[in-house]
């Protein structure tokens, strides 16, 4: 063990001395500053496992203030070494990229006047206008052609074969991707006459743009500047951006290009302040002020850290000896509070907190068992659901719902009736939690109470959403409400008579094609003597009724579009041949990668009834 150690320590020197020799030699700077930060944080961890190993010496509080004050001399001029490193890394590579960026798109908008002159020209005037403008475009633009549609095609050179642009082009100004290659364009339209002045991004045409930067790198189009360094300071700094590129064959299509630039800190300034050359000399004179004056700050916070650890100590001491009390249940126990300071505030904040540690007990046993009776309300409600589907001759059912919490105030409920019919129903209560939950409870309550009563053959489906309704405005609060849908299935017929109080419309699904019935009367709990009404539909052999609640059709993605109507339709459609139940889970799955949210917005519930033979 000692011998590793004395490996460590000799590499750890044999190191700083190679950085010496760095920063004195003035080679290889950029390895200089890399080993001064290996030789930093190794000094730093070695420090700190031979404080651990002496534990006892660092016990009390006091001593731990000294080895900190001792790092405090060190630790903040290597960050502010560091920080500068990174911070003229990061600006002058922000600094440059911006500066190409910015070049880029001044030449792109330079050709959006030109273009627009030729697009309003005339036919016999094109010819004309290119020869005053050419010899001004080539020296900036090597390459350059231009493209204008009509009756007839004007080209420049006579020799170019660029192609008129698609018809989703319309007007544009910067930079496109055609055929591998990127260009600077711009595009102009009057009337049906499109005029398109494309320049190629080349080697000469990055070389000539920003002289004395650096290199740059566009789509494999390189120009290659090297800059020399002006110290040993003075190192290469490699930075990327993104610029948004247009699709020649897709217009409607933005895409980004990354562009490289490397340069150096000396090369950005040279360019920033090209017209005010002594400037840079000012700002280096600054920062060696602001240095000296860190210095002096880095004085004063050693002497004033040293007044404090008398004052910190014994406070901290106190509190110490109060959390041994705490813990050993006496709550009553309070420290000596002395001064107006952040301290003191700290023991009246301990002394509050040693009165309050009761009552937070008492809160959390609550709030426990209140998620013990929120879990058992869950388990509760998963025992309302159907769990499954009763054997029918002609007709398959399935249903899944998805609270968005512990419990749901969605509800959707199958029974099969004494004359051999069955009974369907779907609905969504207003609101959420535990109140939408038992309301969602008592309909089906209500429902399968009458349901099991009997249904007389000329007794409708209005007539029992009537009943539920005036049952839940006489015996609910006047802001609850729910939407249903209910309907009886005469298997014999295979035909369903319903009514829609106010639910989304469900989707009846006949071959391809997919089309919402009709609500037939508002929602039930809201007006004691509303009306409803009823209507039948057929289900033959692989047709479907899809309902659902809006937590399928509301959810929105990150732009605020909803999932929609629509979408689930095609969903349906999609999968049709599949068997119910995986409709079911991939028009959930479908809602949920729409979203893409942490947690659902709203309950999902969806209820598939599909003919068969």
């Amino acid at each position: 063990m000692a011998h590793r150690k004395r490996a460590r320590l000799f590499i750890l020197l044999a190191l700083a001395l190679l950085d010496v020799v760095l920063i004195v030699t003035g080679t290889a700077s950029a390895l200089a500053v890399l080993l001064t930060l290996v030789v930093v944080t190794g000094g730093i961890l070695l420090g700190a496992r031979l404080a651990l190993r002496h534990s006892r010496l660092i016990w009390r509080l006091r001593n731990r203030l000294i080895v900190t004050y001792v790092f405090v001399g060190v630790v903040p001029i290597a960050l502010i070494l560091v920080l500068a490193f990174v911070g003229t890394w990061i600006v002058a590579g922000q600094i440059a990229t911006y500066l190409v960026s910015s070049e880029l798109a001044r030449r792109a908008l330079a050709l959006e006047s030109p273009a627009r002159f030729m697009s309003q020209a005339a036919p016999n005037e094109r010819a004309g206008m290119t020869k005053q403008m050419a010899p001004l475009l080539a020296g900036r633009y090597p390459g350059f052609e231009i493209l204008v549609t009509g009756d007839p095609i004007y080209r420049y050179p006579a020799d170019s074969k660029l192609e008129p642009p698609g018809e989703g082009w319309h007007t544009y100004t910067g930079l496109v991707s055609k055929d591998g290659r990127y260009y600077l364009m711009a595009l102009a339209r009057t009337g049906e006459t499109k005029a398109v002045i494309l320049a190629p991004v080349s080697s000469e045409l990055l070389t000539n743009m920003i002289p004395g930067l650096g290199s740059m790198n566009l789509g494999g189009r390189w120009a290659r500047m090297a800059s020399e360094a002006a110290n040993t300071l003075d190192f290469e700094v490699t930075w990327y951006n993104e610029l948004p590129t247009a699709r020649w064959n897709r217009p409607d299509e933005i895409r980004t290009t990354t562009i490289k630039v490397s340069t150096r800190p000396s090369a950005v300034l040279s360019v920033v302040f090209a017209n005010s050359p002594d400037f840079a000399q000012v700002w280096l004179q600054g920062f060696i002020v602001v240095a000296l004056l860190l210095g002096v700050v880095e004085v004063l916070s050693v002497a004033i850290g040293g007044t404090m650890t008398r004052t910190i100590t014994g406070a901290v001491d106190h509190l110490y000896e109060g959390t041994l009390r705490i813990a050993k249940g006496d709550f009553k126990h309070r420290i000596p509070v002395k001064g107006r300071d952040q301290l003191a505030a700290l023991g009246k904040s301990f002394n509050e907190m040693s009165a309050q540690l009761e009552s937070l007990v008492r809160i959390t046993r609550e709030k426990e068992r209140l998620e013990s009776e929120l879990t058992i309300a869950s388990e509760v409600q998963n025992q309302l659901f159907p769990r499954a589907a009763p054997p029918m001759r002609t007709i398959e059912l399935i249903g899944a719902c998805e609270p968005a919490r512990s419990v749901s105030g969605d509800y959707y409920d199958y029974l099969l009736l004494p004359n051999g019919n069955l009974a369907v129903a779907i609905g969504d209560v207003a609101g959420k939690g535990i109140s939408a939950a038992l309301l969602m409870a008592s309909i089906q309550s209500i429902m399968r109470t009458q349901l099991a009563q009997g249904v007389p053959a000329n007794f409708s489906t209005a007539a029992i959403v009537g009943q539920l309704n005036r049952q839940l405005y006489a015996n609910t609060s006047p802001e609850k409400y729910a939407t249903f849908f209910f309907g009886l299935y005469d298997e014999t017929s295979r035909s369903m008579t319903y009514t829609n109080a106010g639910h989304l419309p469900p989707l009846l699904v006949c071959g391809n094609n997919a089309k919402p019935l009709e609500v037939t009367g508002t929602v039930v709990g809201l007006f004691p003597n509303m009306k409803y009404l009823e209507e039948s539909i057929t289900l033959h052999h692989d047709d479907m009724l899809v309902a659902y609640t809006d937590g399928i059709t509301e959810p929105e993605n990150a732009y605020g579009e909803e999932f929609g109507v629509e979408r689930l339709t095609e969903c349906v459609l999609r999968n049709r041949a599949s068997e119910p139940g995986e409709i079911v889970a991939k028009a959930m799955e479908a809602v949920k990668h729409w979203s893409n949210a942490p947690e659902l917005p709203d309950d999902m519930t969806v209820l598939i009834a599909k003919g068969i033979a």
